[in-house]
């Protein structure tokens, strides 16, 4: 990598946690999937768009960008080495030869001359050590008519049905995981709007989106990935085994309200946000 600005998250998404990612894709994506058409209609996608997937992770949001702008092109940029190395791997298999990943700390990355008529992101603009001036920098990285489409979390309350879930792991998960330091960075709408305009953004939206997410084929299934994911692995990580096989087999009854027949799903919420790098007058 070049320049990085934020290390602390460097290190963490080229550890154990962007490994794991790496290693199950398919389990994150089917997660968080649902809010691919809520975040690309935002997006709003043309076939000759040149496009900058920020945070792209594991690739599939870059891979979608890709098939709607088939007659532009996709960077996809992000600090992990190992879900860069899955993107790579399954953009070829798919037969995508209009994106390309480049590993990096989008806040501070030379984006060179180029100018991107879109900035996505599947939530990895959380993750920024400064947002301001990441933001400010991705700005000046959009063609003057570009535009800004990302997807950030809602605050999760005590009964959301996510809550209702992990009850039983509640009590434990003290503290974020690595890579998971700055996940509640833009959780307030009224945050967000600040951190756009003091960014130079114009046209600011936060809208808010639902949508089911799937963590397993039943609830077996589901508990087995919940306790692989950072957060949980890595608070539990000092207890003994007679209680996390306690707090499995709660956390296993919770989710049997969920079980469907496209498996464990749990409804989720997200807000869209949009913001163009210069004000874009209305149309009468």
């Amino acid at each position: 990598m070049r320049a990085i600005a934020n290390r602390q998250q460097a290190e963490a998404w080229n550890d154990w946690e962007g490994i794991h990612w790496a290693e199950h894709s398919e389990r994150y994506d089917a997660m968080m999937g649902a809010f691919n058409a809520p975040l690309f209609a935002a997006a709003d996608i043309s076939a000759n768009d040149v496009i900058l997937d920020v945070g792209c992770g594991t690739g599939q949001t870059t891979r979608i960008a890709a098939r709607q702008a088939y007659e532009g092109n996709v960077v996809g940029i992000d600090l992990s080495a190992p879900m860069l190395e899955r993107a790579q791997r399954d953009a070829a298999a798919e037969g995508i030869d209009n994106v390309t990943f480049e590993q990096g700390d989008a806040q501070v990355h030379p984006f060179s001359n180029r100018r991107f008529d879109v900035l996505l992101s599947r939530g990895g603009v959380m993750f920024f050590a400064d947002h301001i001036a990441a933001f400010t920098h991705l700005r000046h990285a959009l063609a003057p008519a570009g535009r800004l489409a990302f997807l950030g979390p809602q605050p999760g309350g005590p009964d959301s049905a996510y809550a209702r879930a992990t009850a039983a792991l509640s009590p434990f998960l003290r503290e974020a995981s690595p890579a998971a330091r700055g996940m509640g960075s833009l959780l307030d709408p009224a945050h967000i709007r600040q951190v756009l305009a003091a960014a130079g953004f114009t046209d600011i939206d936060v809208v808010p989106a639902e949508a089911p997410m799937t963590f397993g084929a039943n609830a077996g299934d589901a508990v087995d990935f919940l306790f692989a994911m950072g957060p949980t692995r890595y608070n539990l990580r000092d207890a003994d085994p007679v209680t996390i096989s306690r707090i499995r087999a709660e956390v296993h009854d919770a989710l049997t309200e969920f079980e469907t027949s496209d498996g464990v799903r749990i409804p989720g919420s997200v807000w869209i946000v949009t913001a163009s790098r210069e004000h874009t007058p209305s149309i009468k």
